[in-house]
């Protein structure tokens, strides 16, 4: 089974470039920068350099002893919460910036849910001196008024985005509008595997340092490259790209993405696009969409702001399709439990949509040497005010 993309954008049936003719030429141009720049050796050195002086990477990969004892298998977490920013959106960032920069873009756009993609482009416009627009739903802006803050210390303006259900989605159909009536001058940093070819493969290319580190680090521990388990997050895929796609040809790793059930996939309140998505077009790709019998797209839901979407990356839908990768639609009340427990037992407080991650392993059949490796993609400083209003669920 090919799990690449091929020539034209797409993963098996998933992918391609559904998007109109105003932004033919936008789209053209960033396949050629992609096909031209990114191999270049000025284009690696400088984003190396960055990665290592100014993210911070590499980041670690940490044995965790108690939640390893609980679960009876040896579990490894990879920190990308401890990236400069607090989240993996740092990796492709600075990359999409770099990339911008030499294609003579003088604007950043972006669309944010949980705010980690919003302040990470605000951060690399702030570095590049750079014009920065972040376009976020009012609901996420409500419920994540810390990076919003953030963002606009940064320098970049937030535009709160009030149509459909004010979240994710939404605020990414406004980005590429106003990409639409700015073509010239303005570069769209999309933050995940989403959107029309090249950006899910440039997305993934960025992020697959994630991937590419743990090969390089598990044999410290283990004395191989390879986990039997690689654990991640999907909502748009991100992280999940990043860290499988080092993997993803080697059929001893099992790879398991958790998304958002939400309160429960058959609830009507949920974002688990894999267990209930048909075929369609969303943000300019061909995917699993949650869409009603009209092909109307359905509001998603999840307590993960960064995690409340329709839609699923090209990659992903395709590995799923192929049984490549299992899928478990994980609901609030499990993330919150993953949350407080891998606070208690590790001290570490992670962000709600790297929750949905941990909470697959009371799900997972692993024998005592088995190695599990689970991306925590971001920290939780950002969701404090939904882990407090929820404590009491933990008799804290």
């Amino acid at each position: 089974m090919n799990y690449s993309i091929d020539s034209n954008g797409y993963y098996g049936e998933f992918g391609g470039a559904y998007i109109p003719e105003i932004l033919h030429r936008c789209v053209s141009q960033l396949q050629e920068a992609c096909r031209t720049i990114l191999p270049s050796d000025d284009f690696k050195r400088e984003f190396e350099d960055l990665l290592k002086h100014y993210v911070g990477r590499p980041s670690p990969l940490y044995h965790a002893k108690r939640l390893s004892e609980k679960y009876g298998c040896k579990v490894y977490l990879k920190r990308e919460d401890l990236n400069h920013t607090g989240a993996h959106k740092i990796n492709n960032a600075v990359g999409q910036m770099l990339l911008a920069r030499r294609m003579g873009k003088s604007r950043i756009i972006a669309e944010t849910g949980a705010g980690q993609h919003g302040v990470a482009a605000a951060t690399v416009c702030a570095l590049a001196g750079m014009e920065c627009l972040v376009f976020m739903g009012k609901t996420d802006i409500e419920r994540q008024h810390v990076n919003v803050e953030k963002m606009k210390m940064l320098g970049a303006e937030v535009v709160p985005v009030t149509s459909g259900n004010a979240t994710l989605k939404d605020a990414t159909n406004e980005a590429i509008r106003y990409w639409c009536c700015h073509p010239d001058d303005t570069y769209y940093l999309i933050g995940s595997t989403v959107g029309p070819h090249p950006y899910p493969q440039l997305v993934a290319h960025l992020q697959s340092v994630i991937g590419e580190e743990i090969a390089r680090q598990l044999p410290e521990f283990e004395g191989r490259e390879y986990p039997d388990y690689l654990i991640a997050c999907v909502g748009g895929g991100s992280n999940a790209a990043g860290t499988l796609l080092r993997f993803v040809d080697d059929l001893r790793v099992h790879i398991v993405l958790a998304e958002a059930g939400g309160l429960g996939v058959d609830s009507g309140k949920t974002a688990a696009t894999l267990a209930l998505g048909r075929m369609g077009i969303l943000h300019g790709a061909r995917t699993y969409v949650i869409q009603n019998e009209d092909g109307q797209v359905t509001e998603p839901y999840s307590i993960s702001a960064g995690l409340d979407y329709p839609g699923i990356g090209p990659l992903h839908a395709h590995l799923a399709a192929t049984k490549r990768a299992e899928v478990l639609a994980i609901n609030d009340d499990e993330a919150l439990r993953a949350a407080y427990e891998l606070t208690r037992l590790e001290g570490i407080i992670p962000a709600l949509e790297s929750a949905h991650a941990l909470a697959v392993l009371p799900h997972l059949q692993a024998r005592p040497d088995d190695v599990v490796v689970i991306t925590v993609s971001g920290r939780g400083d950002k969701d404090m005010d939904t882990y407090l209003k929820h404590q009491t669920e933990f008799n804290l």
